[in-house]
C-alpha cells in the first residue's frame, strides 16, 4: 500500500464507487436496451465481472498521475494474484464435460433410491453435497459444478424469479461455509491458515460440523420451498456416463494437481495450458470451454485485488475496534462489502490477536460470504454461469442480498449457538 494522502483517499473513493456500480449493473442493461446504438458500452458496464477491473484501471492511471510509472509498478508488483489466477485454472477444469458428467452420475446414484421426487432430491443435494465437497475440490470449483448443473436442471423458465433467487442466496451462503471443513478449500482460509497453524483437526472441531450442519438446514428449507414448484424443474443433470472411464480419470488428475499447486502459479498455469492442449487432441469428449467466463471472473478478482490492496488504512483500525465477541458481527457485515479473503488477510497481518478473535473474524467473513457478488472470490463465477437465467441476463444485487439473508442468519446461528 502507498502512503500518500490523497491518493489513499481516492482509493477509498474508487472502491467505493466499485462498490455502487456492482449495485448498479441492472440499470446499465436497460439503458442497452433503451439506446442500441450505444449498448455495447451499456453491456460492458453492465457486466458485473468488469466492475472491479474497470475501477481498478482507474486508480492504476490515478497513481500514475500523483506517484508516476515506478512507484505505480513497484505497487502493482508487491500484490500477489494467485488466487485470481487459480479460480481461473480450476473453472477451466471443472467447467468441464467429463467433470460434470462424473459430478452428475454421481448425484444421480445418490438420488437413486429415494421415494422422494428426483428432481427433488436432486435439487437438494447440487445445494448441500456439492458445496460441502468444496472442502476437497476447493469452493471455485464447487460453485462451478454447482452453478452448471444448477443450470441445466434447476434454472428453467418455469421456475419463479423467486425461487431463482431463493436458490442463488443458498448456494452462495453454503459454498461459502462448505469449504471450511479444511484448511486449504476457502479463500479466507487459504489466506491464514497457515499464518494460524490450523490444521484439518482444528478446522473440523472448530468449523466443519457447525458449517455441515447449516449447509443442510438451508438447503432442506429451499428444497422445501421448491416442492412447490417441483413439475416446472428439469431433468436432473446426465445420469449416464458417455465420457470414456479413463478421460474422467486424466480430468481428475488434472483437477487434483491444480489444487495440490494452488498456491504455485507456474505450476497449475502449466498444467492448465498442458490440459487445455489434451481437451483439444480429445475434443469429442468436451463442450466448449469456460475459458470466456473464467477470464471474466479473474478479471473481476485481479480489480478486487488491485482495489483492495490500498484499503488496509481503513480497514485494520476498523477490525481493532471490535471485540472478539463483536467481530463476528462486524466480519458479516464488513464482508459483504469485500472480499472476505481480503479480510482475514489483513486481519493476519495484526498482532496478539487470540485465538477466540482469530476463529471469530473467520466465521463472520465466511457466513456474509453469501450476500453479495464480491463477498466470496467464488461468487463470481456462479453469478457468470447463470446470470443469464435472470430477467435481462443480470442478477439483481438488493434482491440477491435479500435472498442470503436468511441462510446467512441458519450460518449465524449455527457457528454462534452450537
Amino acid at each position: 500500500m502507498t502512503n500518500h494522502p490523497l491518493l489513499l483517499w481516492i482509493s477509498a473513493g474508487l472502491f467505493a464507487l466499485a462498490v455502487f456500480h456492482t449495485f448498479s449493473t441492472k440499470h446499465f442493461e436497460h439503458l442497452a436496451k433503451v439506446h442500441p446504438n450505444h449498448a455495447g458500452i451499456w453491456h460492458l458496464l453492465g457486466e458485473v465481472e468488469v466492475v472491479f477491473g474497470l475501477w481498478a484501471m482507474v486508480l492504476v492511471f490515478g497513481m500514475i498521475a500523483l506517484i508516476g510509472m515506478t512507484p505505480t509498478l513497484e505497487y502493482l508488483d508487491s500484490l500477489n494474484f494467485t488466487e485470481p489466477l487459480f479460480v481461473f485454472a480450476i473453472m477451466v477444469v471443472a467447467g468441464t464435460r467429463p467433470i460434470l458428467q462424473a459430478s452428475g452420475f454421481l448425484i444421480h446414484k445418490m438420488t437413486g433410491n429415494s421415494p422422494l421426487p428426483h428432481s427433488i432430491v436432486n435439487y437438494f443435494l447440487l445445494l448441500s453435497v456439492v458445496p460441502l465437497l468444496g472442502s476437497l475440490i476447493t469452493e471455485p470449483a464447487a460453485m462451478t459444478l454447482a452453478a452448471l448443473m444448477l443450470r441445466d436442471s434447476v434454472f428453467t423458465d418455469r421456475v419463479s424469479e423467486r425461487m431463482r433467487y431463493a436458490t442463488l442466496g443458498v448456494l452462495f451462503v453454503n459454498v461459502s461455509i462448505g469449504g471450511t471443513l479444511t484448511p486449504f478449500a476457502a479463500p479466507p482460509v487459504l489466506m491464514v491458515a497457515a499464518q494460524w497453524h490450523w490444521d484439518l483437526s482444528f478446522m473440523l472441531q472448530n468449523f466443519g460440523w457447525k458449517a455441515a450442519i447449516a449447509v443442510f438446514t438451508n438447503a432442506l428449507i429451499a428444497a422445501l420451498l421448491m416442492n412447490r414448484e417441483r413439475f416446472h424443474l428439469g431433468q436432473p443433470t446426465t445420469t449416464r456416463m458417455t465420457v470414456p472411464l479413463m478421460i474422467v480419470i486424466i480430468h481428475l488428475a488434472f483437477l487434483l494437481g491444480i489444487v495440490v499447486f494452488a498456491h504455485h502459479p507456474v505450476m497449475f498455469m502449466g498444467l492448465l495450458i498442458f490440459f487445455i492442449g489434451f481437451a483439444s487432441a480429445y475434443a469429442m469428449y468436451q463442450d466448449r470451454l469456460i475459458i470466456r467466463e473464467a477470464m471474466l471472473v479473474a478479471f473481476f478478482l485481479s480489480g478486487l485485488v488491485v482495489l483492495g490492496g490500498q484499503q488496509s488504512w481503513w480497514l485494520e483500525p476498523f477490525l481493532k475496534g471490535f471485540s472478539a465477541e463483536a467481530v463476528f458481527y462486524g466480519a458479516t457485515a464488513l464482508t459483504a462489502i469485500t472480499d472476505n479473503a481480503a479480510l482475514t488477510y489483513l486481519a493476519s497481518l495484526v498482532p496478539g490477536l487470540s485465538v477466540e478473535y482469530k476463529v471469530a473474524i473467520l466465521t463472520g467473513a465466511v457466513t456474509g460470504g453469501g450476500l453479495t457478488v464480491i463477498a466470496n472470490a467464488p461468487n463470481p463465477a456462479g453469478v457468470a454461469i447463470l446470470k443469464g437465467k435472470f430477467n435481462e441476463g443480470v442478477i439483481s444485487p438488493s434482491k440477491l442480498f435479500l435472498a442470503a439473508l436468511s441462510p446467512t442468519l441458519i450460518a449465524a446461528i449455527a457457528f454462534k449457538v452450537l
